[in-house]
């Protein structure tokens, strides 16, 4: 049996005696109830995540940053050059990128994967090299990548998720870096939520309206060819290796009942092709904020996930995303520590 299948079969369901007892402690804090709005759905979820009431208050968050590069570069639906991905890369790698900062506010470890880069990048401390291939075929011209490819990079993922977790990760939060990646993501979203591709492509870096309608046909050329219903061959065709890496890292972080903070359209398009797989995962994960990219919003409504931000984000890397691991340990730490009605003395409504 292969580890992706042996991952899936072992992603539980959350226990609903468990959630129910969230949701009654809930009840007799010092607040009225509903008063913390999204923050209480969030315990209870950590609560059926962890097995037990109150769950405990995450201490030590981890950022995957899964990078690779994407053969519909060629297609110009980006005006940067592919390059780019390596030297962000090196940038994230040396901890001089927007995710490091905010990662060292809220005391998060970073860790950068190579899963796709077109060209080897240096030796770093914080970088893993589990290359899969050198960047993926051109999604417009035919398959973005073979099925053993998507398969290992799914795998890729789910060791990475397995391994932070031992290394004593209690919150994982996805990241990614891939120029024309916005291109993929549009493509899966389009593709697993039959939806038209003018509804969910967006400018990605802030492309122009010529290029805008370029990117928008690519991705319509691309979706005639697609058999949607088997959601494998889908990421096949129009995904990234970081798409794939990352759809492994939200199945391998439920099966080690570990939350996971999804970032914007890259991480919630890998999602929808987690989710696809095993449609139980989603229990585990916790939308950190809603992109502005079109996408995302069609992803997220999908899954029936909501945001905890919206702050008009859409750099990737992992950075919204992050902004939202504080308000995560809070919904726990709330569940937790604030005095009951009872325990309290302090008379109900």
């Amino acid at each position: 049996m292969s580890l992706l299948q042996r991952t899936v079969d072992a992603v539980e369901r959350l226990p609903d005696a468990v959630i129910e007892e969230a949701d009654a402690r809930q009840a007799r804090l010092t607040k009225p109830l509903g008063s913390m709005g999204m923050l209480e759905d969030i315990a209870s979820q950590l609560c059926g995540i962890a097995g037990t009431c109150p769950a405990p208050v995450p201490q030590h968050p981890a950022i995957a940053v899964f990078a690779g590069d994407h053969g519909v570069h060629a297609q110009r639906v980006t005006p940067w050059p592919q390059e780019v991905t390596l030297q962000m890369v090196a940038s994230m790698a040396a901890g001089g990128a927007v995710v490091n900062a905010i990662a060292r506010q809220v005391g998060a470890t970073v860790t950068v994967v190579d899963v796709g880069l077109a060209s080897a990048p240096a030796p770093a401390p914080m970088l893993r090299e589990r290359n899969v291939a050198r960047g993926t075929a051109d999604l417009a011209e035919g398959p973005a990548m073979t099925r053993a490819q998507a398969v290992a990079a799914l795998e890729v993922g789910i060791d990475i998720a397995r391994e932070l977790v031992g290394e004593g990760a209690d919150l994982l939060v996805t990241g990614d870096m891939g120029i024309a990646n916005t291109t993929a993501s549009a493509a899966l979203v389009a593709a697993l939520t039959r939806s038209e591709a003018a509804e969910v492509t967006g400018r990605g870096t802030g492309i122009d309206d010529a290029m805008l309608a370029r990117k928008t046909a690519v991705i319509e050329k691309a979706l005639c060819r697609l058999e949607r219903s088997d959601p494998l061959a889908v990421l096949c065709e129009v995904g990234g290796l970081e798409h794939a890496a990352l759809a492994g890292f939200l199945l391998g972080g439920a099966a080690e009942r570990v939350p996971v903070v999804l970032d914007g359209v890259i991480a919630v398009s890998a999602a929808l092709v987690a989710s696809a797989l095993c449609p139980r995962a989603a229990d585990y994960w916790i939308a950190g904020h809603v992109s502005v990219e079109p996408g995302a919003r069609a992803a997220l409504d999908h899954l029936g996930i909501a945001p905890l931000l919206d702050l008009g984000l859409r750099l990737g890397e992992g950075s919204g995303a992050a902004l939202a691991v504080p308000l995560v340990q809070s919904a726990a730490r709330i569940l937790a520590e604030v005095a009951t009605f009872d325990g309290a003395g302090v008379t109900r409504a």
